[in-house]
């Protein structure tokens, strides 16, 4: 059987993955796509989609217990997990048909099966039917990444859970551990605490959402304490024990090792990308810590083969996927694309309150050696957000003091994982502070508290 040809063949139908094909085949290129799952992969199945889909139904519920601020009645508030959990996975399922709708359009030709690549410019597909062998000048792979999993820590599905466990739980958790403060765990803690599960976080490095700036980080461990949440810092699980129903968990800090029973535990502690079983070391591709090493423009070293998303490396973040995915569409067609700037890509918590920010902490702009000012506006002197019923919350920006360069801008509070989106696009075009104190921002919005927060970089705040 004659190998079937292409201009490019893409592995992995994520985030990343799906928009290489859908921008190669836009450009007039003839592409695969290989798919071991699900069309969308993690993001759009298993990550990003349905997680929201749950914590939308958590906020809802919040809501409810706060009926009468609003001058609203509602009894008898409650909650069926098992119709809260069909309703994110028909969220999940209605995106992912979508996704095959869109390969169809472009003509892109779907193999659902694990590739391998047995040499340059070769990709074998082990499906349902059997082997597909293909050919391509140029390969991209996008196979993302798994969940980290911790000697003794292993999730069981039963006690301790991953994320997939968590997205389709059996039960409710009455007392539950989440090890990991990133976004994964804080959300999930989210979810589960504001459903009435006892929650406690337990993270490793000095504060909860270590890579956030230290002052956002210390607003939102103040208020996911006064939901109830417990965070134990610089504290590490040592081991779990199981038993019927109840897990031991070895808590170590700084004094020493406890122990706490707890019935549910959930393991969020980074990330692996998949970079296994693909034949990537006998074509020379260099893998650093289960992540494939890169240049700027996503180029493995090994002519016509491209790595994007989670499984080159940081930030670990569907939308820096997808926009690397352009990137190397564009340069596989020919053309001359800017490679993706990190430090304009936005990352977002979908906690309560949620977290958003985009740039240098302050700490690392200081580390990097620049002067900065640094302007904060709290919600508290914002008329929406009162009106909203939403007054906790802080926009912070960080400036460099010498040219006006907006270096960073961190913000916790509702909403703030959309509003972020005028800073980067602020970022992106290299504003500096004048510009941004130019731009006139509608009223009564939120997005008026992130021209405060510049104003106040420079003393000149309004309503504060």
């Amino acid at each position: 059987m004659a190998a079937k040809s292409f201009d490019m063949i893409v592995i992995g139908a994520g985030p990343g993955g799906y928009v290489a094909a859908i921008r190669g085949a836009q450009l007039g290129l003839n592409v695969a796509i290989v798919e071991r799952e699900h069309l969308g992969g993690i993001c759009l199945n298993w990550g990003c989609i349905p997680t929201k889909a749950l914590l939308r139904s958590a906020e809802v519920f919040h809501l409810m217990h706060r009926a009468k601020e609003f001058g609203l009645k509602a009894d008898g508030i409650g909650y069926d997990l098992d119709a809260v959990v069909a309703r994110s996975r028909g969220v999940a399922k209605q995106l992912s048909g979508g996704i095959g709708h869109l390969m169809k359009k472009n003509k892109i030709t779907v193999f659902m099966g694990a590739a391998t690549l047995p040499a340059r410019g070769k990709v074998s597909v082990k499906t349902d039917k059997g082997t597909e062998e293909l050919t391509a000048k140029s390969i991209v792979l996008a196979t993302g990444a798994r969940a980290r999993t911790l000697p003794g820590l292993e999730a069981d599905g039963d006690l301790v859970w991953t994320y997939k466990h968590a997205l389709q739980p059996k039960r409710m958790p009455k007392k539950l551990l989440v090890i990991g403060s990133g976004a994964i765990g804080i959300e999930f803690a989210s979810f589960f605490n504001t459903l009435g599960a006892d929650t406690t976080v337990v993270e490793v490095m000095d504060r909860v959402l270590p890579v956030e700036d230290a002052e956002i980080s210390a607003f939102a461990k103040k208020q996911f304490v006064k939901q109830g949440m417990k965070i134990l810092e610089k504290t590490t699980v040592k081991k779990l024990d199981r038993g019927q129903g109840k897990v031991t968990a070895h808590l170590e800090d700084a004094k020493g090792t406890t122990t706490q029973d707890f019935d549910t535990v959930i393991s969020a502690v980074g990330i692996v990308g998949n970079v296994e079983d693909l034949g990537l070391e006998a074509l020379g591709v260099k893998i650093d810590r289960t992540h494939v090493v890169t240049d700027e423009y996503c180029r493995t070293g090994v002519e016509g083969l491209y790595a994007i998303g989670d499984i080159a490396g940081a930030p670990w973040l569907a939308h820096k996927a997808s926009h690397e995915g352009v990137m190397v569409a564009e340069l596989i067609a020919g053309g001359h694309p800017h490679p993706i700037k990190p430090g304009s890509i936005a990352g977002c918590t979908y906690c309560h309150p949620q977290v958003a920010s985009v740039g240098m902490t302050e700490a690392k702009a200081k580390e990097a050696g620049h002067e900065v000012r640094v302007g904060r506006f709290p919600f508290i002197g914002n008329g929406k957000a009162i009106a909203l019923g939403e007054s906790e919350g802080l926009v912070k920006t960080v400036f460099d003091a010498k040219t006006g360069e907006l270096l960073g801008a961190h913000m916790v509070g509702a909403e703030v994982t959309e509003l972020i989106q005028g800073y980067v696009v602020g970022r992106t075009l290299e504003t500096t502070e004048e510009d941004l104190m130019n731009t006139v921002f509608p009223h009564p919005t939120l997005s008026e508290m992130m021209h405060e927060a510049v104003l106040d970089a420079y003393g000149r705040a309004l309503h504060f």
